[in-house]
């Protein structure tokens, strides 16, 4: 029986259905069932009861369910004392970091971290939202800077960042919808958006959705699931006049004369990035590295 199928159990157990329980760590539902029709084939026991209101524990299932949480919690203790030795120095802080960071949001607290901890060294991944929960859980990433704050409590989060989205067009089109105030989303009908897929962020894919289908947008074909929205992928689409794309004012590719960006009217879209991290986590350089987040960055 594996670390994995314990958690799985247990989150099935605690939240009292499989879909909140997938919700909760961030997999499909199909896959959670597997997983724990698995586990009852390969204990010889049926552990839970399933009904169409939820599902609840057998007596088999109670029994593992305290063993299981008795062994997780020894785990992440053991996890939690060796952090304590290797984050004095010579250790590895793993960072999760999305597209299109604000380029001003690492320079502080990286620089504060080498200059706390000198022997601790950064080791960076591109991620997206999704990737970096599920690494973060897996404990493969040791923090991540994510577009959406998680839910339950074995991840911590802050606020570090909020950006106001604006538009890229095609400069002639911005021209001749560009109002003294900027764009207004009304005005983008009839373009495509060139989006991400809502497998890489999905609360935040939801929210930002919602808000342009309630201006009359009509989005099209949803991005296909893992295709990276990168910046020369945004472009090239608007390039072509049909299209636009959302970027916020500081965006740091630079922009051809023959595109332009445009404030959205009203601020209608806010981007958040939250740093997160393993609530269990006891380690001095992260804890340093999220203080130099929380601090206000001036001007």
């Amino acid at each position: 029986m594996e670390l994995r199928e314990m958690r799985a159990f247990v989150a099935v157990v605690e939240e009292g259905g499989l879909s909140a329980a997938a919700r909760r760590l961030h997999v499909s539902q199909p896959a959670l069932s597997q997983t724990v029709s698995a586990l009852e084939r390969q204990l010889g026991v049926q552990l839970l009861v399933r009904s169409s209101t939820g599902v609840q524990a057998t007596e088999a299932g109670m029994t593992l369910l305290a063993e299981a949480r008795a062994v997780l919690a020894r785990h992440d203790q053991a996890l939690a004392a060796m952090a304590r030795h290797t984050a004095a120095g010579g250790s590895v802080l793993r960072l999760g970091i999305p597209l299109e960071l604000p380029s001003n949001l690492l320079s502080r607290p990286l620089a504060e971290l080498a200059a706390a901890y000198p022997e601790t060294r950064v080791q960076a991944r591109h991620l997206s939202t999704a990737q970096q929960q599920a690494a973060l859980l897996a404990d493969e990433l040791d923090v991540g800077l994510l577009r959406e704050r998680p839910v339950g409590d074995e991840l911590d989060a802050v606020l570090v960042a909020e950006e106001r989205l604006g538009v890229l067009l095609a400069a002639e089109l911005a021209a001749g919808i560009a109002g003294p105030e900027g764009v207004r989303l009304e005005a983008l009908a009839g373009l495509d958006w060139v989006g991400f897929p809502r497998s890489g962020s999905p609360a935040w894919y939801d929210e930002l959705t919602a808000v342009l289908r309630s201006h009359g947008l009509d989005l099209g074909l949803p991005a296909p699931a893992g295709q990276s929205l990168i910046a020369e992928v945004k472009l090239a689409a608007v390039a072509a006049g049909g299209a636009f794309a959302l970027a916020p004012p500081d965006w740091s590719q630079p922009i051809p004369d023959t595109i332009t960006w445009r404030p959205l009217t009203g601020h209608p879209l806010v981007r958040r990035t939250w740093a997160v991290w393993p609530a269990a986590s006891r380690r001095r350089d992260l804890g340093r590295l999220v203080a130099a987040f929380e601090q206000p960055t001036g001007g």
